[in-house]
């Protein structure tokens, strides 16, 4: 793992404290809490590996009614997610964080008339393309991205959405440049969601 600089790691760890205390005082975010948790990732400026990826520890979970994080913030926490966002960086260095939640039946429809409001790209990607040699060589999370940024134009989408497949839980994932800017528009779409939805 190449050690960022003091001063880029201190700054990194800040910005993911900040992004969580966001996450875990959104008690809306509890319903798009997916069956395998979420995580929230921030990589470091060129990242090429998972080592140089920072998220949760154990992810985030649901505690006493609220979200809350398991574990500690630390780089290599992550895999799957990671190796989405660094698959997203070969398009935009500048997109380094994300989070992933949980796509329940109807919401992405919603969700897409709620970006096409904000001005956001979204993409639907179809799990069921993904080939099975992908699959088998556990790049699924590097087809996932590189499928959405081709269903967006060749750009990388706000919002990237799929409705699962055989043993793959539907999620959509939300990303941008870094984890506060992400945590606060995934809480305003928790909290929006759910007056709209009732």
């Amino acid at each position: 793992m190449k050690q960022p600089n003091l001063a880029t790691e201190i700054d990194m760890f800040g910005r993911m404290i900040i992004a969580l205390e966001e996450i875990e005082a959104c008690r809306e975010f509890v319903a798009l809490i997916p069956e395998v948790r979420t995580n929230m990732v921030f990589a470091q400026p060129h990242a090429k590996t998972p080592d140089e990826v920072m998220a949760v520890e154990g992810r985030i979970t649901i505690i006493n009614g609220m979200p809350r994080a398991a574990g500690r913030v630390r780089f290599g926490a992550s895999g799957h997610m990671a190796r989405l966002i660094i698959e997203l960086m070969k398009t935009d260095p500048s997109v380094r964080a994300g989070i992933d939640f949980a796509n329940p039946s109807g919401f992405s429809d919603w969700l897409s008339d709620y970006c096409t409001k904000q001005g956001w790209v979204s993409a639907m990607i179809d799990r069921r393309a993904e080939p099975a040699e992908i699959r088998l060589a556990g790049s699924s999370m590097q087809w996932k991205a590189a499928e959405a940024v081709r269903v967006a134009g060749g750009r990388i989408p706000k919002i990237i959405c799929d409705a699962g497949g055989p043993g793959k839980e539907p999620v959509c994932i939300l990303v941008g440049n870094e984890p506060i800017g992400v945590a606060q528009d995934l809480c305003e779409i928790a909290r929006t969601s759910a007056q709209s939805l009732k």
